[in-house]
C-alpha cells in the first residue's frame, strides 16, 4: 500500500521536496479515512504531524527550487480554508468538527500549492461527496437527517479527485 502511494506521490510530483507532501499526506489520508469512519474524528496526532511535515517539505522545496509563489499561496490558501471552515464550525457546532477544521487547513496547504482552482475543487468535489453519501444512507435508511456521518473522507476523496484532474504538480 505505501509503494503504491509513493508511487501516485511521484507520478503527481515528479523527483522533488514537493513530493515527500504528497506521499505523506496520503499515508495520512488512509490513517485519517479509516479512523473517521470508525470513531467519527479526526485525530491530531496524524493531522499535525502531517501539516509540519507537508509544510517542511513545500518549504524546502520554495528554497531549493524557487516555487515560492506557490508555497506562499499554499500558506495563505491553508489558513482561508481553515479560516472558513472554523467560521463554518462555529456557526454550527452539530456540522463540522474541530478535526474537520483542521483536516481542511491541511488541504488547503495541499491544493492551494497546484493552484487556487485546485483548492476550489478540491473542496467543492468533497462537499458534494459528503453531500450525496448523506443523501445515499438517507434514502437507504441507513441513517436519519440528523445522524451524524464521518465528513473527513468525502472531503479527501474532493481533494484526491481536483489533484488527478489537475495532473503532475511539477
Amino acid at each position: 500500500m505505501l509503494a503504491a502511494l509513493l508511487c501516485g506521490a511521484v507520478l503527481l510530483g515528479g523527483d522533488r521536496p514537493a513530493t515527500l507532501a504528497y506521499a505523506w499526506a496520503a499515508g495520512a489520508a488512509v490513517v485519517l479515512a479509516q479512523v473517521d469512519l470508525a470513531v467519527h474524528r479526526l485525530p491530531d496526532r496524524v493531522t499535525y504531524p502531517a501539516a509540519a511535515v507537508c509544510g517542511a517539505a513545500l518549504l524546502a522545496d520554495a528554497a531549493l527550487l524557487g516555487t515560492w509563489p506557490a508555497f506562499l499561496r499554499a500558506l495563505l490558501a491553508a489558513a482561508v480554508a481553515g479560516g472558513v471552515a472554523l467560521l463554518a464550525a462555529l456557526a454550527g457546532p452539530s456540522g463540522l468538527g474541530l478535526g474537520d477544521v483542521k483536516l481542511l487547513a491541511l488541504l488547503g496547504l495541499l491544493l492551494g500549492w497546484a493552484g487556487w482552482g485546485v483548492l476550489l475543487a478540491g473542496v467543492f468535489l468533497g462537499l458534494l461527496a459528503g453531500a450525496g453519501l448523506s443523501l445515499v444512507l438517507v434514502a437507504t435508511g441507513r441513517a436519519g437527517w440528523r445522524t451524524p456521518v464521518a465528513f473527513g473522507p468525502p472531503l479527501l476523496l474532493g481533494a484526491v479527485l481536483a489533484l488527478l484532474v489537475e495532473g503532475p504538480l511539477a
